[in-house]
């Protein structure tokens, strides 16, 4: 597939100066390799509307892809720059546009810097989750890192996507935990953000601010640049990990429990994740399910009566939560002490467990229990929930994920169960579980990772792109939205973002226009398009 409005002789002279610029070996335009950049779990496998690269190029520096970047502006052919290609549920290597050239950054890869006194690293977009992980153990370095679910993506990539991990509240949000990048622009300079402006400074990892306006941002989720270089803030390597756990039993009882963790949180009594799970709502097999489902949909309006007669009269919890903290024995003893006696003031029948202080061992001795993110430890094991099983004998070929931000308040989460049990029995698609389980990565907020499930079959995945769209505009008429989306639907949900006339969309396009006017890197991406391209939104 050709770029659009590019003819061939151009775009065989593009190809051209990418080898010429990059070498031979480094274009890639025969159909078996330009497949490999191709959505892994595309929601359109096998129809028309798959987003396909018409060829991918993969430079080995900066300088490199300032001269791709050139290439690129003078013949006008958009390209849709990578890390790893590892962003699955979001989109994978696919690009926006079909016809871009994929500029692979995997090469890469170089591991700049990591300072275990001011508790930093600089890597290029290349550079994984397990790269940095083994380099930190390898030095026996003070540091540990922040890491998602699975922990073979770029650093880099994740960041800019807005993706979060599981350990201490000030590094979960991965692209908050950035300081500092260096961006190639549509024109081929070089800009760096923060303290990067002044010419050899040292203080580039530690002030991201600046001077000036934070520009820094924009390139976050957005297309108006590719970064080659970005800085990290890294936890300090913490004396110790104490797990605690508070149940409580009614549907309520989640009111008084985000309240009182907000709290904790807020004033930094909690350090890691909070967990939350459902004991007795998490079922959808049985009757008995199903008719819990119909009572979390009938508690719209807030009351719960009936929900907590039925979850009374059973012996599981309602709603975990787990606790985790970093830090001394001495203190988080006492920290977990405090938040008993809170949460026992919050909800008089609260009950605790106590795992206690878990080793901080080394990848090559991992804990027994508990998950290896909760300790900086990069793996695959996330792969296991889809894998077939006997309990599962016919897995997925794969999903896309529904990631609406909620505020971060009980009344607010129960609201969300209530509309979410309706949508399931309204459309007659279960999304996972009777009720939705928050994830708090961000401090201030509750995000939903909903799968969608897809398969190799259109017409599966044309019923779960009908579910994705409804399930967005249900998240619009709540005041939800997502917190990144796959690209099939980033136009809608860029849509939805109507305040003043859909005032940031119209901003962040007169940017595009000013700084990209051919409109060359990632068109498209997270509803941004240039200006020649725009008025027909590409849509799920």
């Amino acid at each position: 597939m050709l770029p659009p409005n590019v003819g061939q002789d151009v775009f065989d002279r593009a190809i051209a100066e990418f080898r010429q610029a990059l070498g031979d070996e480094w274009v890639y335009t025969e159909e078996a390799d330009v497949a490999l950049y191709r959505d892994a779990y595309s929601p359109f496998y096998g129809e028309a509307e798959d987003r396909v690269a018409s060829a991918a190029v993969a430079p080995a520096s900066t300088e490199e892809v300032q001269e791709v970047v050139r290439i690129a502006n003078r013949h006008a052919i958009p390209i849709y720059p990578i890390s790893t290609g590892k962003n699955l549920g979001y989109g994978g290597s696919a690009p926006n546009l079909s016809g871009s050239v994929v500029v692979d950054l995997a090469r890469m890869n170089t591991i700049l810097a990591v300072d275990d006194v001011r508790h930093f690293a600089l890597v290029e977009p290349g550079v994984s989750y397990f790269d940095l992980y083994n380099h930190i153990e390898e030095h026996n370095l003070d540091v540990w890192i922040d890491c998602p679910d699975p922990g073979w993506g770029s650093l880099v990539g994740n960041a800019l996507d807005h993706g979060v991990g599981y350990t201490g509240s000030n590094y979960r949000n991965h692209f908050d935990a950035h300081c500092g990048l260096e961006v190639v622009l549509p024109d081929g300079s070089l800009m760096r953000t923060g303290m990067g402006a002044l010419p050899d400074t040292d203080t580039w990892q530690d002030f991201k601010m600046g001077y000036g306006p934070m520009t820094a941002g924009l390139f976050g989720q957005g297309n108006y640049g590719i970064v080659t270089k970005m800085g990290f803030w890294l936890m300090s390597k913490p004396k110790g990990f104490f797990v605690g756990r508070v149940s409580m039993k009614r549907f309520g009882d989640m009111i008084p429990l985000v309240r009182t963790l907000n709290y904790l949180e807020n004033s930094g009594i909690i350090s890691g994740i909070p967990w939350f799970s459902s004991p007795a709502l998490g079922g959808y097999d049985t009757a008995e399910d199903r008719e819990v489902l119909h009572m979390v949909a009938e508690s719209i309006d807030g009351d719960y009566a009936q929900l907590d007669g039925h979850l009374l009269s059973g012996d599981k919890p309602c709603w975990t939560l787990e606790l985790m903290f970093y830090g001394p024995q001495e203190i988080v003893t006492a920290q977990w002490e405090f938040a008993k006696r809170m949460f026992r003031d919050a909800v008089g029948d609260a009950v605790f467990e106590e795992p206690g202080m878990q080793p901080l061992a080394p990848v090559e001795n991992p804990p027994a229990e508990g998950r290896l993110v909760n300790y900086g430890i990069p793996n695959l094991e996330v792969f296991y929930l889809g894998a077939r099983s006997e309990a599962f004998p016919r897995p997925s070929d794969g999903h896309m994920w529904l990631s609406p931000v909620i505020p971060r308040t009980g009344e607010a989460l129960l609201h969300s169960q209530a509309v979410w049990a309706r949508f399931t029995l309204d459309n007659d698609y279960y999304m996972g579980s009777n009720v939705m389980i928050p994830m708090a990565f961000a401090p201030r907020s509750f995000m939903f990772i909903i799968p969608v499930f897809l398969a190799k079959d259109p017409q599966v995945n044309r019923r779960g792109r009908q579910i994705l769209r409804k399930a967005i505009e249900v998240c619009t008429a709540n005041g939800w939205s997502e917190y990144r989306t796959p690209p099939a639907f980033q136009d809608l949900v860029m849509e939805q973002q109507s305040f003043g006339d859909h005032a940031h969309r119209r901003f962040c396009e007169r940017i595009k226009d000013a700084i990209d006017p051919k409109g060359i890197i990632a068109a498209g991406r997270y509803g941004i398009w240039p200006e020649h391209m725009r008025g027909e939104p590409v849509n799920g």
